[in-house]
């Protein structure tokens, strides 16, 4: 099944995901800043919150696992090669390179994402002080960041910190070269890119439609690479336009999905103090072939011009307390499965109340595994799991998914 992905809400038919595993044992309270995580994350049971979101994927969608989808691309010498040089660019050592490279595919793989330990000298024995000669990558279950499906086409993400730059390598290698992830080309590759403040993640990007992306200006996505990245998309795709939301600066929101994610034809969940009223964030409208972006009242306005209506569901609901608890555990960072078919944790309650009242029936993901609910074809439905591991990496469902074919919505 070739790449093809023209919204946010079409009937998913294939996605990539990554069940984090022992690289989340890296993150310490003295490495946890590197690895950009605010807390310490249980791996066991992030493993099995996330087979459970696995197992709900499955329901309705072929489930790619990047270790097996790695794993088959490394049996090709020249791929394994390619990706043992990148990487050890990433981390010098000519040694480690030689070392790894020689590996079976299934140990390399671990050795990939997992990292690997030093060997202890005599010193190291005795303080009892061991390093990484390669890092884990404990982001790397959050796999929309460092891939992004754009109509037919991929875009590698430029990852704002240098932890994850090893994810980008990863991914490129599965969308150029596993026959299961064809592709019309990499648009854009962020994993050549090391210009200072030249970034873009794929939390950043949202394809609202063939003609219609949604780019969030945050602390992780620059200036210069949204109109590098805008270049591209109006020069090769049929994107003629663009809307720029300005982020603020603040770990609260880290991504433009954080804020903002639609769930339906003309439905979105966001995060109000960012949208609505006197703090709303600055957004602007890019139409192609024009060289200045002109400055929309707010989103939904800019949204409407282009013939895209949104009514808002509030994350956490009307009370500001409920808002921030909820915008900060991934309220508002759903995925759908088809319109008005999405997946959420299950701790937001206050979010989950507000998606009631817009029509949305409420299904713990396990009464949907066991069989003891259905879930019609025509109907709104939000499907809940368990993530309180998987959230304190900071994402949520949407950002847990690369999709690779949605049909049209």
């Amino acid at each position: 099944m070739t790449v093809h992905v023209t919204s946010e809400i079409g009937r998913l038919r294939s996605v990539v995901v990554h069940t984090p595993g022992n690289e989340l044992l890296g993150v310490t309270p003295t490495t946890r800043e590197d690895y950009l995580y605010d807390d310490l994350p249980d791996a066991e049971q992030a493993r099995t919150e996330h087979r459970r979101f696995t197992a709900i994927l499955e329901r309705f969608c072929q489930v790619y696992e990047v270790r097996d989808l790695l794993a088959q691309v490394l049996e090709n010498r020249e791929v394994r090669a390619l990706l043992v040089r990148e990487t050890t660019h990433v981390v010098p050592s000519e040694p480690l390179a030689r070392e790894i490279e020689a590996l079976p595919a299934s140990d390399l793989v671990t050795t990939l994402i997992e990292g690997r330990v030093e060997s202890p000298g005599p010193l190291a024995r005795t303080l009892n002080e061991l390093g990484y000669e390669l890092p884990p990558l404990p982001n790397l279950f959050f796999t929309r960041d460092s891939a992004i499906s754009v109509g037919q086409h991929v875009l590698v993400g430029s990852m704002r910190y240098g932890s994850r730059w090893p994810e980008e390598l990863i991914m490129k290698a599965l969308f150029l070269y596993h026959p299961l992830l064809r592709n019309e080309g990499i648009l854009y590759d962020g994993s050549v890119e090391r210009r200072l403040n030249y970034t873009v993640e794929g939390g950043d990007v949202h394809t609202l439609r063939e003609d219609l992306v949604l780019i969030g200006f945050s602390e992780r996505s620059s200036p210069g690479a949204i109109d590098h990245l805008a270049e591209l998309l109006f020069a090769r795709t049929k994107v003629t336009d663009i809307i720029v939301v300005v982020m603020p600066k603040e770990n609260t929101a880290i991504h433009l999905d954080m804020i903002f994610t639609q769930v339906d034809h003309e439905l979105c969940v966001c995060y109000a103090p960012h949208f609505i009223g006197a703090e709303r964030l600055s957004v602007l409208h890019w139409h192609k072939g024009q060289t200045t972006l002109r400055e929309c009242p707010d989103i939904f306005a800019a949204l409407a011009d282009c013939g895209l209506p949104m009514t808002p569901v509030l994350c956490g609901g009307e009370r500001r307390v409920v808002q921030e608890r909820e915008q900060w555990a991934s309220g508002c960072n759903f995925v759908a499965m088809r319109p008005g078919l999405v997946l959420s944790y299950a701790r937001n309650v206050g979010t989950i109340v507000q998606m009631e009242r817009a029509g949305f029936r409420i299904v713990p993901g396990v009464n949907l595994l066991t069989d003891e609910v259905r879930i019609a074809d025509d109907e709104r439905a939000v499907i809940t799991f368990e993530g309180a591991e998987l959230v304190r990496g900071g994402g949520g469902p949407r950002c847990m998914t690369c999709p690779v074919h949605r049909e049209d919505a």
